[in-house]
Order: C-alpha cells, then structure tokens, then sequence
C-alpha cells in the first residue's frame, strides 16, 4: 500500500513538469495529438492533486474553495485559449462549457455522491442550511447569467450589449465573493463536515490526519501552477485536432463543451464521491456546489472581459431545450438539498437528469 501511494505520488510530481516541457516544445514544432492529450488528461489529475495536497494544509472550509478554484482556473483558461484559437467557434463556447459544468456537477456528480454514499450508508445527513445558501446563489447566477440574455432587448437574440455584460460580470464576482466570506469566515461552521470520520479505512480518522510539511505544500504549490501553465498551452495545441475529430463524428458543437466540463471535472469528481463513500457528505457537497459557483462566478466575468476588450460577442443565452433541463436540475437539486437527508432515489434521480442531457446533447 505504501509503495503504490508513493508511486502515485511520484507520479502527480512527474506530470507537472512533463506537462511544462512538453507545453514548451508545442510554441516550437507540431506534436503527436496522442501524446498531448495523454499528458494533458495527466496535467489536469496533477493540479488537483497538488489542489489537494494545499487545501489539506489550510484545513476546511478553505480547502473545498481552493480545489474550487484551481478547477475553475484550468477551465477558464481552456475555455480563453479556445476561444482565441477559433474566433468562429468562440462565441457560444463559454457558454455550452458553463452550461455542461453545471450539469455534471449538479446532476452527474451529485447523483454519484447521493447514490455511492446511500449504497454503502442507506441515509446520510448533512447542513441544509449552508448548502441552501448555496444553491441559491447558484441558482441566482445560472439564471442571470444563462437564461436572462434571451429576454433581454438592448441586443438581439441570446447576447447582451456590452454595458449588460460588464454589469452581469460584476453581480457574478460580488455573489461569489460574498459567498466565499460566508463560508470560509462569517458562516463556516455551516460548511464544516463531522469530525472523527475515517476516509481510508484505516482505522485512524481523517480530520485528524497528518498535514502535509510547509516544504511539500510549497512544492505542490509550484506543481500547481506548472501543471495550469501546462493544461492551457496543450489545450491550445490540441484544439484544432479535437475540433476534425468531433466534426468526422457529426456531433453537434455543444459536445465540445461537454468534453471540457468532463475532462476538467473527473478528478475533483473523483474526490466527491469518494469523500460521500466514507459518508462525508458535507465535503462532497461542498466541492460539487463549490465548484458549481466558482465556474459561473469566475468564468463569466473572465470571459465577459475577453469580450468586451477584443469585441468579441458571446452568446450566453440557451435555447429552449438547455433552459427546461436546467431549470428542471435546479428544482430537483432544491428539493434533494431540502431536508438535510438523502436516500438511494435522490441519486437515481440526478442521474437519470444527466443521462437526459447528455442523450439531448448528442441527439438535440
């Protein structure tokens, strides 16, 4: 067991740097596309782990808001190098990444959680009243930032004018913001998960786990920011070759969207649900919201100011279908999040949501 922890962290060490050099040596010669997305996919595990290995040290409720962040940040700069890399494409990339965002965390990686932690535990409980503030901040910031475009009259169709998107880019950093203070200061007691839970099986509880060292949180800190750095130049040298590849398949362009929720979500994912399996449900419902509202709060002013700077439209309205299954997902989260217990169905149900989207997605 010891050796395989220490392999697997050797591991997340190695592709940081390989990530790095081989980031590199794409801004000087054409690479084999396998390969780029082999240390790309490698990258991005990296970033969380070493997001992990931080969040560790500072403790809870920071920890969950530093992975929140650290995936956000890969996604926005994913999203920024695509867009600048294919203009054509750019204008409703951000918004089917937002979109297909939300709808893995609320649905894929809620239900998975709900349903593994219900399988193992039958009902599991958690603070309704940190998660409640949650989703209504999510809810606020899906609406206005996905729905509101489409009835809005200052610009046609799914856009807002420039002033709109400067004003909206600024409600999503202050619903953010504030909700951030109230988790990791004002409130934080709302967020926190039981203590004395064991993770690993091991007999020893996990809150009550050795940190990590000032000097290894230093050096997962400089993997950190490596990895980011490698995630963002591979992603630009790989679109293009993702870009034939989809369009030889015929799939729709929100697919694309879905892939970069998919890819950059898979391991924070991963960390959620086994969190619900040792029946920490709070931790995973704090990463999988937490996640949620750092991807709209974040993203959207990002890319509003892309917009705004290189006058670039973006469209950020969805059509009618997208807007009944969001709308669909938000009530059904609030109604799961509503009691403070969960059963095995809350997790079908979510799941079942997904399976509806992705279906939709592929055969609109």
């Amino acid at each position: 067991m010891t050796s395989k922890i220490r392999l697997a962290d050797r591991t997340h060490d190695l592709f940081p740097i390989l990530g790095f050099l081989t980031a590199m040596a794409s801004l000087a010669m054409p690479l084999n596309a396998w390969i780029v997305a082999i240390i790309l996919m490698g990258a991005v595990v990296a970033a969380v782990h070493h997001a992990e290995v931080i969040a560790h040290r500072v403790g809870e409720p920071f920890g969950t808001l530093i992975l929140a962040l650290a995936v956000t940040v890969i996604e926005v700069g994913l999203i920024l190098t695509l867009m600048q890399a294919e203009p054509e494409k750019a204008q409703t990339l951000a918004r089917d990444t937002v979109f297909a965002a939300v709808m893995v965390i609320v649905n894929l990686i809620l239900g998975l959680c709900l349903l593994s932690g219900a399988i193992r535990h039958h009902e599991q409980r958690f603070q309704r009243t940190g998660m409640g503030a949650a989703l209504a901040t999510l809810t606020v910031l899906t609406v206005v930032t996905l729905v509101l475009p489409n009835f809005t009259s200052s610009a046609p169709g799914s856009y807002y004018s420039a002033t709109q998107l400067g004003f909206v880019a600024g409600v999503s950093l202050i619903l953010y913001g504030t909700f951030a203070l109230v988790q990791t200061v004002r409130h934080r007691d709302y967020f926190l998960p039981d203590a004395d839970i064991d993770i690993d099986g091991d007999g020893v509880p996990d809150t009550h786990a050795e940190p990590p060292t000032l000097q290894r949180t230093a050096i997962s800190g400089a993997l950190l920011l490596a990895s980011l750095f490698a995630v963002v130049l591979l992603a630009k040298n790989l679109s293009p070759v993702m870009g034939a590849l989809l369009a030889d398949w015929g799939a729709p362009p929100a697919v694309l969207g879905v892939l970069i929720a998919a890819v950059i979500l898979a391991p924070e994912g991963l960390a959620a649900v086994r969190a619900a399996k040792a029946d920490r449900l709070q931790t995973s419902l704090n990463l999988a919201l937490g996640s949620a509202l750092a991807t709209i709060g974040l993203t959207i002013p990002a890319v509003a100011v892309l917009s705004i700077v290189t006058d670039l439209p973006i469209s950020l309205g969805l059509d009618a279908k997208s807007t009944v299954l969001l709308f669909l997902s938000l009530i059904v989260a609030s109604q799961t999040l509503a009691n403070g217990r969960t059963t095995v169905l809350q997790g079908v149900i979510h799941l079942m949501l997904f399976a509806i989207y992705l279906f939709t997605t592929f055969v609109p």
